[in-house]
């Protein structure tokens, strides 16, 4: 999904170190969020722009997401920019986090405007309606939107993002020595499953034939993973995310 492993890729100690407690912290916060996906696979091997990736493998088929799931979402996403600030010190946090910050705004946006889950502003659709018509003729619909409603937008946007950081922030913060075994872990194995994740927050070590081996030892899944969540962070500071619920 995220393209072949680029072993090739020099990455210093530093960023190696940055990206573990990153994925470590979106990997935590999936797993703490009630409503959220299970976590398949952590890795910090980069693939494709991804230094590193979390992925999240739902149980069955979706066709809708409910409130505590986008809530789940937006918390799992800004745990990796949440990990950074939280380890390393809001001076030292890096560009890696942008594609999570521009998939939550997407989401938040969708929640207010699309989905009606904002209680200031109701059931309503707020967005542009724009459609093809026949003979390739495109036309657009916008609605108008007052200065009050459109501050009232963004102020709800703001508040599902915040209260997704803030979540965060609380789990790592709570169940940081979860966090610290997961991102060492990463740091000794590159790549852990979801299995795995969880046997280190119960105490337990990860347990390997060799432990020098740092190769992906996953198993293949019988279940299609394209369209399953991931969060990662990027090596600079553009790159796309997972689309939102609406298009899952």
């Amino acid at each position: 999904m995220m393209g072949a492993e680029r072993r090739s890729l020099v990455m210093t100690e530093e960023e190696k170190m940055l990206t573990a407690y990153h994925e470590a912290g979106h990997a935590l916060v999936g797993l703490c969020m009630p409503g959220s996906d299970p976590v398949h696979k952590a890795t910090i091997i980069p693939r494709g722009r991804a230094l590193g990736m979390v992925q999240y493998l739902p149980e069955r088929d979706k066709y809708s997401f409910s409130l505590e799931q986008m809530r789940a979402r937006l918390a799992s996403v800004m745990g990796g920019r949440v990990a950074e600030e939280l380890k390393f010190g809001k001076e030292h946090v890096t560009s890696g986090a942008s594609s999570d910050i521009e998939y939550a705004t997407k989401l938040a946006r969708a929640m207010v405007t699309q989905y009606g889950l904002s209680e200031k502003l109701g059931p309503i659709a707020y967005g542009e309606d724009e459609g093809e018509v026949f003979l390739g003729q495109s036309i657009a619909r916008s609605k108008a939107i007052s200065g009050d409603t459109a501050k009232t937008i963004e102020d709800e946007i703001r508040r599902f993002v915040t209260e997704g950081y803030e979540k965060a922030r609380e789990i790592l913060t709570e169940r940081r020595d979860d966090w610290e075994a997961i991102s060492q872990a990463l740091l000794e194995y590159e790549t852990l499953t979801g299995e795995e994740i969880e046997g280190l927050m119960r105490g337990e070590k990860v347990v390997r034939e060799d432990p020098a081996d740092t190769t992906d030892h996953t198993p293949p899944s019988s279940v299609p993973s394209a369209g399953a969540p991931a969060t990662g962070k990027k090596d600079d500071d553009t790159g796309g995310m997972e689309p939102s619920p609406q298009g899952a």
